[in-house]
């Protein structure tokens, strides 16, 4: 045990399935993030990082704090972001007319998003981000980096990393993307959005 903890999620193990299943579920959120929260944990004392919120640590952190505290934030927001059976299967209010706005529809905002899921080289994560002014961007970030190190707002992402996916999908990534648009709980995106 230590300052930061494994977060819980918020459905049973197999309420993803089929997009993701409970086995992904197990080693994804079981194995690998419980490791980065361990090994953040080990890492912390004599840092001078130890009274920071996980956003500080991403944003001020180096070397192995850095990569671990960005996995666990980027996993924490995965995680949270799906449902098995979502609230909001679309965007709504301020955040769809954002979408239409900056990507022209709904529709154009998601085959960007994959496209840049799919051609995202070796590990990272694709994310829908508001910049200061609130427009949206998509960006790919590498490893465990997290738009927040670019002064955005982080309002979706897909994790791009060979865990997230290879036990369902093995090395086909763009049915893995295509399928988690079932789950995405667009409530959630939202919260974040007006937050």
């Amino acid at each position: 045990m230590g300052k930061f903890e494994l977060m819980a999620l918020p459905y049973a193990p197999n309420a993803l399935e089929p997009a993701i299943s409970a086995g992904t579920i197990g080693f994804h959120h079981g194995k690998h993030l419980a490791t980065y929260v361990s090994n953040l944990n080990n890492l912390l004392p004599g840092s001078g990082l130890e009274e920071m919120s996980l956003e500080e640590i991403v944003v001020k952190g180096t070397g192995g704090i850095l990569n671990n505290a960005g996995q666990i934030l980027n996993h924490n927001l995965y995680f949270e972001q799906f449902a098995g059976n979502p609230t909001l299967t679309a965007p709504t209010g301020e955040l769809a007319k954002a979408i239409v706005r900056d990507f022209g529809s709904a529709e154009a905002f998601q085959d960007e998003f994959q496209k840049k899921g799919a051609s995202l080289f070796g590990s990272g994560w694709v994310w829908l981000s508001a910049d200061a002014d609130g427009k949206l961007v998509i960006t790919q970030e590498s490893n465990a980096a997290n738009p927040l190190q670019k002064g955005l707002k982080p309002l979706l992402t897909f994790d791009v990393w060979e865990h997230a996916y290879y036990l369902d999908y093995q090395n086909r990534r763009a049915d893995y993307l295509a399928a988690l648009w079932k789950i995405v709980d667009w409530a959630v995106v939202d919260r974040r959005f007006n937050a």
